[in-house]
């Protein structure tokens, strides 16, 4: 008997309407990618395990799919034996391993799984860069779109295989950088049509200012973890995880600004400011905020709006200036569509140092479900031809076949339907497809050079000429 059909959890199966939405947002973003300089790069779906293992930190490690070496690697005793110690170990329960277990476990897995699935897109760029770096003018402003794969559960907006689209500035410091991607995200967005999306910005060193102030810098990502949660979890929650971390409530209460933290994008660098004043590292993140804010100001944003946001703490493992996320509209429900931030050294793990960089990434999945939340596709993004020529037979099927010739170097979508049917099947399919306009072209219209068109969606039929079909097809 054969099994049911099924694909892995966590991927999808896209239906033309859907692979059309989402060619339309890909293409949207990278216009705009072009549109600011940034040129395309592509790497291998997958990469050398040492490549990508120990750059996410353990949960990020968990979650890389490895492939098997191939052939019958796995099952030759003479080159490998399971280890004694994991021989009837439950991998996937991480708490079931000790610390020898997972060393051996490691060694045994890097024995048949040499390759890993890329399970993003900016450590393979930061190989690429390194690998490269002879053929490349500095700075290098790059873009790439293209699928990761993470062993992820999934959820609403969060898949094991999704596409990533982000852009990268490496080889220069400048602040000007940060400036550019703000209006990126808002020219994006824009374009889109998906107004009043917010570019929360904050920046690594006023985060350890503040841990420095109140005397916790040893307690960095303790403080900086608990403070994310403060929207989910409220104030008296973040302060209840700061003190379980060993967080005292003195520093507690040098900390109390930030659970006020309100007013304009100003308003807030001058609480910041008499905040962080005997910090030397909160205030170089004051400085380089103020320098963002206010070249932002001058230029304008045309839909966005840039806001201030100090519990924004993503990636601090690796951004050591500006931390950048964009929030939907507040009439949608989800998560962030966008994120990135300044890293300072991203290319020392393949020995490139002081190569800095700055980059930003656009959410494909969640702008999806937010677009079409919001029914802001255009109805001209459709997989579906504009026309379909009615075939009665060899003689009319050359004939319409002839203008639909002449129809395609336009760029206008049309067909002929293969076979000689019933005309009411024939239309049926079109309806189906959803394709607006039927052409007829029987007897009748090739003894007089015409087409019988008609639009399927009000019931009109128009008698046209070749260059009258075109214009109406055009319209």
């Amino acid at each position: 008997m054969a099994s049911k059909p099924s694909i892995p959890q966590g991927t999808r199966d896209f239906s033309p309407a859907e692979v059309s939405k989402r060619q339309y947002i890909i293409q949207t973003i990278k216009n705009n990618f072009e549109k600011f300089g940034f040129q395309p790069i592509e790497t291998p779906s997958f990469e050398n395990s040492d490549t990508l293992m120990g750059k996410y930190g353990e949960e990020g490690d968990r979650l890389i799919f490895k492939i098997l070496n191939s052939g019958n690697f796995f099952f030759n005793k003479s080159k490998i034996e399971l280890p004694e110690s994991i021989d009837e170990l439950q991998v996937n329960s991480a708490e079931t391993i000790s610390l020898d277990q997972r060393i051996e476990l490691n060694k045994f897995t890097g024995k048949i799984s040499e390759k890993a699935l890329r399970y993003d897109l900016t450590v393979p760029f930061a190989r690429y860069v390194v690998q490269h770096q002879n053929e490349i003018e500095f700075p290098f402003k790059r873009y790439q779109i293209q699928p990761v794969w993470r062993a992820d559960r999934p959820q609403r907006g969060r898949y094991r295989e999704f596409y990533q689209c982000d852009a990268d500035v490496v080889g220069s410091k400048s602040l000007w950088q940060e400036v550019e991607l703000v209006q990126l995200y808002d020219t994006v967005f824009t374009s889109l049509g998906l107004e009043g999306v917010t570019i929360k910005i904050n920046n690594r060193k006023i985060l350890s200012g503040i841990a420095e102030v109140i005397g916790a810098s040893d307690k960095l990502i303790d403080f900086t973890v608990a403070l994310d949660k403060l929207d989910k979890i409220g104030e008296d929650g973040v302060k209840k995880e700061m003190i379980e971390k060993g967080i005292s409530e003195a520093a507690l209460v040098k900390v109390q600004p930030l659970f006020s933290f309100t007013g304009t994008f100003s308003d807030k660098i001058k609480q910041l400011s008499s905040l962080l004043a005997s910090s030397e590292e909160g205030m170089k993140g004051v400085e380089e905020l103020k320098f963002i804010c206010d070249n932002v100001a001058t230029l304008g944003l045309a839909t966005a709006t840039l806001d201030l946001d100090v519990t924004l703490a993503r990636g601090l493992n690796y951004y050591t200036g500006a931390i950048f996320e964009v929030a939907a509209p507040k009439t949608v429900s989800m998560g962030s569509i966008g994120g990135g931030g300044r890293y300072d050294d991203l290319t020392g793990i393949f020995g490139l140092k002081n190569m800095s960089g700055v980059g930003i990434s656009f959410g494909l999945d969640r702008i999806y479900l937010v677009l079409e939340e919001l029914q802001l596709f255009p109805e001209t993004v459709a997989a579906t031809s504009k026309a379909l020529f009615i075939n009665y037979g060899d003689a009319e099927a050359l004939y319409a076949s002839q203008a639909i010739q002449k129809l395609r170097k336009e760029n206008i979508k049309v067909e002929l339907y293969p076979d000689n049917v019933k005309v009411g099947k024939q239309f049926q399919y079109a309806d189906k497809r959803l394709i607006p306009f039927a052409v007829i072209a029987g007897d009748q219209e090739i003894a007089s050079n015409s087409y019988s068109l008609k639009n399927l969606v009000s019931g009109e039929q128009i008698t046209v000429d070749f260059e009258g079909l075109k214009a109406a097809l055009l319209a």
